[in-house]
């Protein structure tokens, strides 16, 4: 890679940490009405003239949305229900869901879901606040720059943090281009975690999201623009996930371990929307956009694979992770700890049943998906060494099945 283009990377993200303290951050407001998600009407009662539910159809199929519209009933609260949250959320997804926000005169908004309710919900928001603006002109960074209506954000799986980040993760079924919209006035005003919630989801959902969370809590620790609450939430977040994501996968009644695994997504979304992620979230989100890849079965597949590539670059953070964790011995150096680290996340994948490889990765695809990832990580993700694009070429064919 020209070496020039790497000093103006690394400038940039010095430049966008020096910058960084100056943004309006905030966390969202944890709620715990009383019942949980149901207690929330009773709790907003008279506050808002409609409010829209943004939620998926399995969610909804499932009950999940229940006690929720329940509540809403019970206290008088007007709502209109959108439930049609596709995976990976498109642009006309989206549009469809902001036209119900927009006829119903809707004025806050209460996602309940997973990463791409949250998503849809917060793109909608910023429609709403912005509606001179196509979804497309908000892609990269702060294109919002207003405050969107009032976001409630519930959380029915413990992987993605959308609940206190400020992106937004978006498809275009046109291009297969998935990209993020990043602007602090997207992080959710108000949050409920109620580990109730999660106690029905498959164990295999239960493993794969709860590795994306993991995932955010490694790339934001081992990038260069922490700071430290970041680090210290990094690593609650990394400890809370080896001690309690297995357990959670063998009972998904153990409400100790769902409640502490959505503490630590919870802890890795406020790492990463301050401290950024990486080479990881960019690969992943191609394969989302070009197949639809279950973003957390990605990042599960990409995590040790990419960490295991940085070599050196990488070892320090990995290596005080190892000794956190317990999987460092008192006499290794650094790379044999950072080794470690990895080897346990490889086992910990193994255990959950989640692949090494992500089949139907077609040859003729990677070029694309890899200059694609490379513009988003580049400038912006502060990662320990920066990768050109034969080398993110290489990774794809590392993990096609």
């Amino acid at each position: 890679m020209n070496a020039f283009y790497k000093f103006y990377c690394r400038v940039f993200q010095k430049t966008m940490k020096l910058v960084s303290p100056l943004l309006p951050w905030r966390e969202p407001q944890l709620l715990a009405p009383e019942g949980g998600a149901e207690g929330l009407g009773a709790m907003i009662k008279g506050k808002y003239r409609k409010v829209l539910v943004v939620t998926g159809p399995n969610v909804f199929k499932k009950g999940l949305a229940d006690g929720l519209l329940r509540g809403f009933d019970s206290a008088g609260v007007k709502y209109e229900l959108f439930n049609r949250v596709v995976n990976n959320p498109t642009i006309d997804n989206i549009e469809e869901a902001f036209t119900v926000y927009r006829n119903g005169e809707c004025d806050a908004i209460v996602a309940l879901g997973g990463g791409s309710p949250m998503d849809l919900a917060k793109v909608v928001g910023a429609r709403a606040a912005r509606p001179e603006k196509k979804v497309k002109q908000m892609k990269g960074l702060l294109k919002i720059r207003k405050r969107i209506p009032d976001l409630y954000a519930i959380p029915t799986t413990a992987g993605s943090g959308s609940e206190t980040t400020l992106a937004a993760v978006v498809s275009d079924s046109e291009t297969h281009e998935k990209y993020a919209i990043n602007d602090v006035s997207l992080i959710p005003r108000y949050a409920i975690l109620d580990p109730k919630m999660t106690v029905g989801l498959p164990p295999q959902t239960t493993a794969t999201t709860g590795m994306d969370a993991l995932t955010h809590a490694v790339e934001a620790y081992i990038g260069g623009s922490n700071t430290k609450l970041t680090r210290t939430r990094a690593e609650q977040a990394v400890k809370l996930i080896f001690d309690n994501l297995k357990r959670a996968y063998d009972d998904g009644a153990d409400i100790e371990a769902r409640t502490n695994m959505q503490k630590a997504s919870y802890y890795a979304g406020v790492a990463f929307t301050r401290a950024y992620v990486g080479y990881v979230h960019a690969l992943a989100h191609a394969l989302g956009g070009f197949y639809g890849t279950p973003h957390g079965l990605a990042n599960a597949v990409l995590l040790p694979v990419v960490l295991e590539y940085y070599g050196k670059s990488a070892a320090k953070p990995l290596a005080r992770l190892a000794d956190i964790v317990g999987v460092g011995a008192a006499g290794d150096d650094e790379e044999t700890k950072a080794a470690k680290f990895v080897a346990k996340i490889r086992e910990m994948n193994a255990e959950m049943g989640i692949p090494t490889a992500i089949e139907g990765i077609k040859p003729e695809d990677i070029p694309l998906m890899a200059d694609r990832a490379f513009k988003e990580a580049c400038p912006l993700y502060p990662v320990p060494e920066i990768l050109d694009r034969p080398q993110l070429e290489e990774l794809y064919r590392m993990i096609a099945g």
